[in-house]
């Protein structure tokens, strides 16, 4: 069994999930304090989204321990490890097209605090406040431009009132301006005692938020450390992220 205290938000060791003869993560552990920032970079496949999906429980680990805040949730599905207070966006915006922004808000926060709709509506109003779209509260979610839904994954995550906010690939497709705008916004949330875990591309955006960053290869961590460390370790540099990439 793991012991840990509520002090670490996560901590998870020896993760392994296989799909047939690929190995989608192998041996992975990893340790994230409450209230800090972790940052996991790595090629496409490298078993990052792979990784955020046993967190969350949408997908069962074939081995491995897992904890929130002391608490061991492996057992956990992905209901219950959201009612214990994990969140999570996605790579590409998925809300319901057909609903307002509010109405998204509002089935997050439902769902997410095991609420009633009339318990939940503080919940969503605070949520889009936060995030910026009080003003687009009733206009239909297709509408919105690609800021504002990444805006509005962002607020249907809080509203369920996380503890731990996993962040994927949010700063993608942004202009300088739109990501500027998004990375002040992750800061805030953070500043408010939100455990963030951010997958993240963009390297500026992602350097100005985490303490610490994760290198996944083919499943595998092969390193982490202080932001500085990891972008001056050779091998890291040259596989995954190349000198242009390092100079931007």
């Amino acid at each position: 069994m793991i012991e840990t205290s509520p002090a670490t938000a996560l901590h998870a060791i020896g993760l392994n999930k296989s799909y047939g003869a690929l190995a989608a993560t192998r041996d992975v552990s990893l340790s994230v304090p409450a209230g800090s920032a972790l940052g996991i970079i790595g090629p496409n496949g490298a078993g990052k989204t792979t990784l955020f999906n046993l967190i969350t429980g949408a997908v069962r680990a074939d081995s491995g321990e897992i904890t929130l805040f002391g608490e061991d949730i492996a057992r956990f599905d992905a209901r219950r490890r959201c009612l214990a207070g994990i969140a999570r966006s996605f790579q590409v915006p998925q809300p319901f097209t057909g609903l307002t922004t509010y109405e998204n808000a509002l089935i997050a926060a439902a769902f997410g605090r095991a609420l009633s709709e009339k318990a939940a509506r503080p919940h969503a109003r605070e949520a889009l406040e936060r995030v910026g779209l009080a003003r687009k509260a009733d206009m239909p979610a297709g509408n919105l431009t690609l800021l504002d839904r990444k805006r509005l994954e962002l607020a249907r995550a809080l509203a369920t009132g996380p503890r731990l906010l996993l962040l994927d690939e949010i700063a993608g497709g942004m202009t300088e301006a739109e990501c500027s705008e998004l990375v002040e916004l992750v800061r805030e949330i953070r500043d408010a005692g939100v455990t963030i875990v951010w997958i993240e591309h963009v390297l500026h955006a992602l350097l100005k938020v985490v303490d610490r960053i994760l290198v996944l290869d083919f499943g595998k961590v092969i390193a982490e450390g202080p932001p500085e460390t990891i972008l001056r370790d050779p091998h890291v540099t040259s596989i995954y992220l190349g000198p242009e990439e390092i100079q931007a």
